[in-house]
Order: C-alpha cells, then structure tokens, then sequence
C-alpha cells in the first residue's frame, strides 16, 4: 500500500544510500517567471538521478522479507543502474535486460556495480518482455521502474526532503513517463499538505500519461520519440494513473524544441547539466505553461542528469543558431583566385568569426565558373546577423541561411 507511512518508512531506508540533494534558489528562474522558484537536483544524486531511491527500497524490502534469490529489471537508462547499485549493496545478484540499441556507456554505467547485463530486442517493451520471461525462469523478482508500490514509495522520499526544506511551497513540477515519481510524491504532499499543488509535466513526444490522465483511464501509444528518454514510455501504468487521479492537479506537456532550450538554459544559466527528462519542468515554466497565481513559491523536480554527450552536443549546437549565437550560411560566388578572399574580408569588416568553412565548385547544381561555399560564423546576436546579411548583398553575394 502507497501511504504517507510506506513512504516515511521507505525514508528511513534510502536515507543510508541515498544524498540528500541540494533544493536551492534560482534566482533567474524566479525573476523570469514571476515566481519564487526552487530547484530539487536529483541530477545530483548518486547514479546521477532519483530511480536510485526507489530501487534501493524495493529491493531492502525484499531483504527484510528474505527474498535473496536476486531480481531482475529493464530498462536502458536511470532505473537499470539504480537496481544494479541497491542489488551489489545488499550483495545479491542483478540481472538488467537492455535494449540492442543501448550506448556503450550506459551500459557499461549498469556493469560497474556488478550486474549482468542482456541485451535483447529492438526497443524497451521488447527488452520488458524478455525480462519478465527471464525473472519468471530463474525464480527472480522483476522490479518494475514505476508500477510497484515500494518503488513510488521511494520515488516519494524526495518530496519529504523539499518540504523539510521549503515547508511553505505553493506547487511542486515533476516529470512524468510511468509515473512513479510523481504518484510517490504526490501522496506524500497531499497527506503533509494537501492544499499544495502538484504539477506534472510529459513530453509531447510520450503523451500516454496525459490522454490516460484527461481520459480517465490507462491508455497507450503507438510509438514514442523524445530527447527526454528518461520519460519516453509508451503505455500508460493503472497501477499509478490511480495515483495520478487523486493527488495531481494539472497535467500539461512540452514539446521538444522546449525541452532542449531548458537543457541549455540551465546549462548556461543556473550551470547544471540535466537531461531531458530532468528539464520538461524548468521547459513548461519558461514557456508559460504553469496555471499559478503569480508570486507562486514552486519547486521543481530536475530528476536526472544522465545525458548521453551526442544529444547534448546537438543541442547546443542548435540552441546556439535558434538563439542567433551561430550562423550557417551557404553562399554562391564566382570561380576565381580573390572570390574567396574578398568573402573573407566582407565577414572581418563586420567582425564576424569563421569557425567552419568549406569550399566546393563540382556540384551539378551550380553553374560552370561558380563555386558553392558553406560557412558557420560565431555572431552576436539577430542585429549583428542582419549587418552580415546586409554587406554580402551590397557586393553581390548570393547566400541561403542553412538551419
């Protein structure tokens, strides 16, 4: 049963294992949005987001009930390293199914605490099937990432840290996939406090908890495409949309041009690196999807921090050109010695910065005696592109901006 008790007991369990992660000010944040806003950083914690806290008291309740026979999980992110961390404390063994597609470095994040690791099938629900089939064989209990009463219970340990800390919020954002966290913590707020808002947010791209939550009722999807992998879950859990149906107050999604630009907003900004999942609150604040009066005191949920280094790569890339920071053009001129360099000459006068350039005349799209140049310039900003803009076109350059 999922109750304020199950979940101070699960705090008295997690509290040996698991950091107590900073909940501090942003000053930004709140002077953009109009509210006193406070950020929980689970990115922080050990393993690098809150699943540890749930795996690890599913799995001391195993131990105290004297299920030592090992367990088993799936999952390609968060969930997998938490299990295999709590199993290697106890000393039990972990076996962690994993999709094909799975990097390197996840998995070898899941290896490092000593648990066996399967890979197997082409996605998630693939990799679940076979997990469940394997725990069944070898007489292992299968922890589920969020549709499991102990495991909300742990998910809910952060929500009595934030309000030990901030005992007068008006809201909490939390993030939402399978919906543990969020069902955890908002049975813990609405025993503590039940006048305190709890805010989910999902992403556009996995919205089975939001039709679920609108409709009434458990539903899936056909697919799931998100940067925020961590919340990326196609089907929809009874088990805690129950939850979800008394103790949250609104549910909204964000889309994923929001996502990345909160994933470069706190990495510039407030300096801390999250992953998507651990940024779909701080995307529905900058973004005006937050139904609070305002003056609000909120707290939200960063819930992990395990970004994979290509993805943060591209989103920086592209937050830099949307932001007007970075400049991609591609630019026709005639085929002779000077052309170049007189191009080169235009961008200096305007003090703009070459950091990429390449130069082809063989294309079949251009015509004989022209040469296509693709370029990436380092600008300050929209007024500083429009004088880039306007000295090509005074000499004659033809150029598209590529986006």
């Amino acid at each position: 049963m999922l109750d304020l008790k199950s979940i101070e007991k699960a705090n008295q369990r997690v509290q040996s294992v698991a950091h107590r992660t900073s909940f501090s000010y942003a000053p930004i944040l709140s002077e953009l949005s109009g509210y006193e806003v406070y950020l929980k950083k689970e990115n922080l914690q050990r393993t690098g987001a809150f699943k540890l806290r749930g795996a690890f008291n599913k799995i001391a309740t195993l131990i105290e009930a004297g299920q030592e026979g090992g367990v088993v999980a799936a999952s390609a992110g968060n969930h997998a390293q938490g299990v295999a961390f709590s199993a290697k404390h106890f000393g039990i063994e972990a076996t962690i199914v994993m999709p094909d597609s799975t990097p390197l470095t996840k998995i070898q994040g899941v290896r490092r605490f000593g648990a066996n690791v399967i890979l197997h099938g082409a996605n998630y629900d693939e990799a679940y099937a076979y997990a469940m089939n394997y725990a069944t064989e070898h007489q292992q209990v299968f922890v589920h990432p969020f549709a499991d009463d102990e495991v909300m219970a742990g998910q809910g340990t952060v929500a009595l840290e934030m309000l030990e800390d901030q005992p007068d919020l008006d809201a909490v954002i939390v993030p939402v996939g399978g919906g543990g966290l969020i069902a955890g913590m908002g049975v813990a707020i609405k025993a503590i406090k039940p006048e305190m808002k709890v805010i989910g947010i999902a992403a556009e791209g996995a919205p089975a908890m939001k039709r679920s939550y609108d409709n009434k009722k458990a539903e899936g999807t056909a697919s799931v495409r998100t940067i925020a992998d961590g919340i990326a879950v196609r089907d929809a859990s009874p088990i805690t949309l129950a939850h979800i149906l008394n103790v949250v107050d609104q549910l909204t999604l964000v889309c994923e041009d929001e996502i990345a630009a909160a994933i470069l907003f706190l990495l510039e900004k407030q300096k801390v690196l999250v992953e998507g999942a651990g940024s779909v609150g701080v995307a529905a604040l900058l973004h005006g999807k937050l139904d609070l009066p305002k003056g609000s005191k909120i707290g939200i949920v960063l819930s992990g921090g395990n970004i994979d280094v290509t993805m943060l790569s591209l989103i920086i890339e592209k937050g830099l050109v949307k932001s007007s920071r970075k400049m991609k053009l591609s630019v026709i001129m005639v085929d002779k010695p000077g052309s170049l360099m007189h191009f080169t000459e235009l961008l200096t006068q305007v003090s703009a910065n070459i950091v990429q350039i390449g130069y082809d005349r063989t294309s079949i799209n251009l015509e004989f005696g022209d040469a296509v140049v693709s370029v990436d310039l380092e600008t300050k900003g929209e007024e500083h592109q429009e004088q880039i803009r306007t000295i090509l076109r005074e000499h004659g350059f033809m150029f598209k901006e590529l986006h």
